[in-house]
This record gives structure tokens, sequence and C-alpha cells, in this order.
């Protein structure tokens, strides 16, 4: 591919959906890692795609396509979170003070939650206990957990899955006990 294309040639738009759809799922996880929500790192992906497109013609053909896609993406990440730290928004006293009324009645039925879920997650065997939690500390790789339990990573979520209902269901049993008291 000669890099004097034209941007309307079909070999370019060609070339280019090809590295981008084998590309894409890779580039979004990268993002979604560094952006808190998915709405919003969906909004950079599209970003990212844009200048991917408009810049294509520079890529060179050898090139690592993910490598120089990462890059772009990258510097649109830092953009973003750079515009968000501006549109540092405030409460008003309204707000502050209704939210601070309530909480005391939210914490006391979140308190009740949490002991009914620790009473639920002491029925459960201590290697399921040690993998469940495993599965949701922010440093721990979910492939190596599941690795370690002796599944597949789709046998892993499966089993998180139907655990975390039993848990929801034992949960909703004993704060339905405990009113009923």
């Amino acid at each position: 591919m000669d890099k004097e294309l034209d941007l309307h040639k079909p070999d370019l738009n060609r070339a280019f959906l090809r590295e981008f759809t084998i590309h894409e799922p890779a580039i979004r996880a990268y993002v979604r890692r560094l952006v808190p929500t998915r709405s919003d790192a969906d909004d950079v992906l599209q970003e990212v795609a844009i200048v991917l497109w408009e810049k294509f013609e520079e890529f060179e053909v050898d090139g690592n396509f993910a490598a120089w896609a990462y890059g772009i993406a990258r510097f649109k990440v830092l953009s973003w979170l750079r515009d968000k730290r501006r549109d540092r928004l405030t409460l008003s006293n309204e707000v502050i003070e209704i939210i601070s009324q309530q909480s005391p009645d939210q914490e006391k039925q979140l308190q009740r939650q949490r002991d009914a879920l620790e009473t639920c997650l002491q029925k459960i065997k201590t290697q399921d206990r040690q993998l469940l939690t495993a599965a949701y500390r922010p440093d721990q790789n979910i492939q190596e957990i599941a690795a370690a339990s002796g599944r597949s990573m789709t046998g892993f979520y499966q089993w998180l899955y139907r655990t975390r209902q039993k848990l929801l269901q034992c949960v909703k049993r004993k704060m339905a006990t405990e009113q009923m008291k």
C-alpha cells in the first residue's frame, strides 16, 4: 500500500477497516481500563476512531497498528481526563442537606445488609469464599483467579454468577426474617 493513496481510495478504506476491526476490542478494553464509565469510554473510543481514520494515511504499512492506536487512545484519554477536571460540579446546599438527612437512615439499612451478607458469606466453603473475594479485589487478574480455580473464564464467570445469586437470595431471606422480628 502506497502512503500517497487518497483517503477516498477503496484500498485505503479496506486497509483501515481491516486493521480497526481486528484491533477494536483491544483498543476498547484499553480505553475502558482508563476511563471510569462505559458511556465515557464509548465517547472516548469514538474520538479515537475518528483520529485513527483521519491520520491513517500517515500510518506506516508495516507498522504496529495496535501500538499506534494505543498511543492515540492514550492522548485522547488524557485529554478527556483534563476536560473532566475542569467540569467540577458542586452540589447546592439544598441537595447536600437532603443527602445528609437521608444518609443516617440509608446507612442503617446498608449496615443490616452488610451484616446479612457477612453471615451468608460464612455459610460458603472457605475456598469458594476466598475465590469470591479475590474476584472483587481491584489489583487481581480475573484470568489468573479463574485458572487458579481450575475453571475456564466462562466457567468461572458462570460459577461467580451462581454464587452471587445464592448470596443474594440468602441476604434477602435474612433481611425478611429480621423484618418479621
